[in-house]
């Protein structure tokens, strides 16, 4: 599984560490909290070598209705500041492949599927999966995880 091909749109480097999640926009207020967490002094020196990708999925409480195109529009009204990829599944067999690739690297507690949204995972500048944080763990919590890559 070769991770920057598959992921590759135009500006992703290999050299970036990349923090993945599943997300949920429209009913979730975290949003808010984590954009400001991310955004915050305590990544400022990461910025440069640190892309946050975000894949929308309404297989959570089907909290994520609304179209990509919805979705997308939503975020830039917010303002948001991360890439924001289409919504996907990341369980069950309509899983993204991505997903079923990071599950498989990076097992669950009890079992692999992806429990809510906001699990993370920290993808390595070598496109190895080498992290997977709980969806109640904040940015600034997992910053210590993230900080040892660079």
């Amino acid at each position: 599984f070769n991770f920057f091909f598959f992921l590759k749109n135009g500006d992703l480097h290999q050299s970036e560490i990349l923090i993945l999640f599943c997300s949920t926009f429209f009913k979730i207020p975290l949003l808010k909290i984590i954009c400001i967490e991310i955004e915050s002094t305590n990544w400022k020196h990461l910025i440069s070598g640190l892309r946050i990708l975000a894949f929308p999925c309404n297989q959570f409480g089907y909290q994520e209705p609304g179209t990509s195109e919805q979705i997308q529009c939503f975020a830039s009204d917010r303002k948001v500041k991360f890439d924001l990829f289409e919504k996907i599944d990341v369980n069950g067999k309509n899983a993204h492949p991505l997903y079923q690739y990071l599950k498989k690297e990076q097992g669950g507690t009890l079992f692999d599927a992806i429990k809510w949204n906001f699990t993370k995972f920290i993808v390595d500048k070598n496109g190895k999966p080498v992290g997977r944080i709980s969806p109640n763990t904040s940015p600034l919590e997992m910053l210590k995880d993230v900080e040892k890559f660079f």
